[in-house]
Order: structure tokens, then C-alpha cells, then sequence
């Protein structure tokens, strides 16, 4: 069983931009496709766990998701990165749209796409780590029981700023890059 990296999207990989509804709005940080690398090179599933409420509320729908990510995967590609695989979660319990109205497992803070890359990639959850810009991300490491960092980008700087005082990140750090190296460095103990 291989050790994973679970990554957020937008605020982690990507700048955030609200609801990306075009493909001109998406900017990768420019530490992205280093970070990424690197966890390839160390042996580490790169897998990206993303919430994607734009679907339930009618803004996009999954085809251009999809888009998205292939877009993501080409513009890693340039500099010979990838990731793994891609798990979203599309549903809202109050949303507009009726097919992605629901209380789901997969929804973050719940570790229902942690737990299906888990089962899909036969992925070691003890060896694996969480990162994303927000609590609810590590909240879904928590309860997925994987090691969890905050990064200050995207929404992180304000995140980390409030803590909430019934879950702790195992690290916070400014970026991607950092967070990749902390992993690097935790991992080879």
C-alpha cells in the first residue's frame, strides 16, 4: 500500500477566484508544479479531493470540471508532474439543482473522497496527509486519520488566523512548497 498526498484545489494548487466558471481564471501558484513533482519523485500518490458546490448551485456543471482538470494536467505535464487522480464532490444539501441536492459522504469536512481514493488506489491512510486552505480539510483528514497541513493560501491566511478550538492542523505553513517539504521531511523519519 502506497502512501498518498491528498490535496485541496482552489486555494492550494490554485489561486482562489470564487467560483471558477472559466478556464482564464484559473492560475496555478507558481510553486505548483515543483510541489507536485517532488511527491511524485518521493513515491507519493498525488490525489486531489476538492468540494465543487459551483455544480449543485447550477454555476458549472461536471463536463467543465473535467475541463478544468485536464487543464491542470496539462499545464503539470509541462513540467513533468501529474496527478494521480481527481475526487470531487458536487453535491449540497440546500443546492438548487435536484440531482446534487443531498447530504453526501463526500462533502468536506466528511472523509467519504479520502476513503474512496483509499479503496480505488489502495492507498495507505496512515502514511498519507491531508493539505488544503481551510479547517473543514483538516477536519476531513482528521476524520479520514490522516495527518493534516494548513496552508495560508487561498482562504488559509484568515483560516489560520481563527482557529477553532476543537481541531488542530499537524502543521501550518505558507504554501504548498512548505507543505511539501514538511512532508518530505516527516515522512523519512
Amino acid at each position: 500500500m502506497k502512501p498518498a498526498v491528498f490535496l485541496d484545489r482552489d486555494g492550494t494548487l490554485n489561486e482562489e477566484r470564487g467560483y471558477l466558471d472559466r478556464l482564464d481564471m484559473l492560475a496555478l501558484y507558481p510553486w505548483t508544479t515543483d510541489a507536485v513533482r517532488l511527491l511524485n519523485r518521493a513515491g507519493f500518490c498525488t490525489v486531489v479531493v476538492t468540494n465543487q458546490a459551483a455544480v449543485a448551485r447550477g454555476l458549472i456543471d461536471e463536463p467543465f470540471l473535467r475541463a478544468v482538470h485536464d487543464e491542470i494536467d496539462a499545464r503539470l505535464a509541462r513540467g513533468s508532474a501529474h496527478i494521480d487522480r481527481y475526487y470531487y464532490c458536487p453535491h449540497l444539501e440546500d443546492g438548487p439543482e435536484s440531482p446534487y441536492r443531498q447530504a453526501c459522504r463526500c462533502r468536506k469536512p466528511r472523509p467519504g473522497m479520502i476513503e474512496d481514493a483509499a479503496r480505488d488506489l489502495g492507498l495507505d491512510l496512515s502514511r498519507s496527509v491531508m493539505v488544503g486552505d481551510r479547517w473543514g480539510d483538516v477536519r476531513c483528514a482528521r476524520a479520514a486519520g490522516v495527518r493534516s497541513v494548513l496552508v495560508r493560501t487561498g482562504h488559509g491566511g484568515r483560516e489560520a488566523d481563527a482557529a477553532p478550538a476543537d481541531v488542530r492542523a499537524d502543521a501550518i505553513l505558507n504554501n504548498l512548497m512548505e507543505a511539501v517539504a514538511w512532508i518530505l521531511r516527516s515522512s523519512s523519519r
